[in-house]
């Protein structure tokens, strides 16, 4: 515990950093490459796989029942509908849940006496729903239009406070990334995109603008503290800001996906709930990327937005020129190239 201690507090003195924003094409090319795997797996895998909510269907629950084999389920379904494909799960520890698509009312009443039978269980253990297309494509449309006015709203409020609507930029592109890779990872895994699911993405966003903000606030106190004799470049000062909240960052991170990654383990696979298993992995994979993604592209592609205005320019050049000159002064003092600090 000391020496991580220790380790925070060289980072924010500056005594150790690491060239995070000098080498942001490396983490631009990371970054691509996560995308686009996160676009092309779905798209091989042959699509996303919605949940019955999004595209329609019956639905059919059995309860209390003595076996968990699902080939049972899809026999019993396929004996009254043989074209039919249907989706069969574990809910619990005692319960089997069967999706279709759409059937008539006589299929519903025959699936539901064939699973009854199956399972020999009394027909009033079999419970049967029906979903229409046009209840998911409202969902999806209340999703949608969410996340618009989720990014149109955090990005004004984020170039107000901020006063550069180039960190609002940087702080979109970083939850835009988050957002792919998080549903690419569903496509690629064939989990179900539910409306769980959709709650989990919409969550994600909020815990990493509030990352890339604390970041952002460090990064404006750093570059405020910057007077005409300092020797940093803009893109250090950008630089020792995620250094600075590096720890902070980790710290946030794990004790933040700890209990996420329990409600997925125990919620999910010991209790068998798909809700919780939906909204948690969501969760758990955008919390993940959510904080490389404030670390690694925010705030470098901020640095890299600024890097040639003329303000900055003009800045960065009398600092390398300062810099320049302490070291022929300390070169010319102690004999040696040792860097000195800025």
């Amino acid at each position: 515990m000391a020496s991580f201690n220790q380790f925070g507090n060289d980072l924010h003195t500056g005594k150790l950093s690491y060239d995070i924003v000098g080498r942001r094409k490396v983490w631009y090319a990371v970054a691509g490459v996560m995308i686009l795997i996160a676009i092309l797996g779905p798209v091989l895998r042959g699509g996303f796989t919605f949940g019955i909510e999004f595209t329609g269907g019956s639905q059919f629950v059995l309860s209390e029942v003595s076996t968990e084999e699902q080939d049972l389920a899809t026999t019993a379904v396929n004996d009254v509908v043989p074209e039919a494909v249907p989706k069969v799960s574990v809910v619990g520890t005692d319960s089997i849940r069967v999706q279709t698509d759409q059937l008539t009312d006589t299929e519903s009443r025959e699936v539901r006496a064939s699973l009854a039978s199956a399972f020999s269980v009394d027909p009033a253990q079999v419970t049967s729903s029906f979903i229409g297309p046009s209840w998911g494509q409202d969902i999806t449309g209340s999703a949608i239009r969410a996340l618009l006015t989720f990014l149109v709203l955090a990005g004004t409020v984020m170039a107000l406070y901020f006063r550069t609507w180039k960190m609002a930029v940087a702080a979109m592109v970083a939850l835009l990334h988050d957002l792919v890779i998080t549903a690419g990872i569903y496509g690629i895994t064939g989990f179900e995109i539910t409306p769980a699911a959709v709650i989990g993405f919409l969550t994600i966003l909020g815990y990493s603008l509030y990352d890339t903000v604390v970041v952002f606030d460090k990064i404006r106190e750093n570059t405020s503290e910057d007077g005409p004799e300092s020797r940093r470049t803009f893109a250090d000062s950008v630089n020792l800001a995620v250094n600075q909240t590096l720890v902070r960052s980790i710290n946030t991170s794990v004790v933040a996906v700890l209990p996420v990654a329990s409600i997925l383990v125990i919620g999910a696979f010991v209790l068998g709930a798909g809700t919780l298993r939906d909204i948690s992995l969501a969760l758990l994979i955008g919390m993940i990327v959510g904080t490389y993604s404030t670390i690694f592209i925010a705030a470098p592609l901020y640095a890299h937005l600024r890097e040639n205005e003329p303000e900055i320019r003009k800045r960065d050049k009398k600092a390398l020129a300062l810099k320049a000159k302490a070291t022929e002064t300390s070169v010319a003092t102690t004999g040696t190239g040792a860097d000195v600090p800025a």
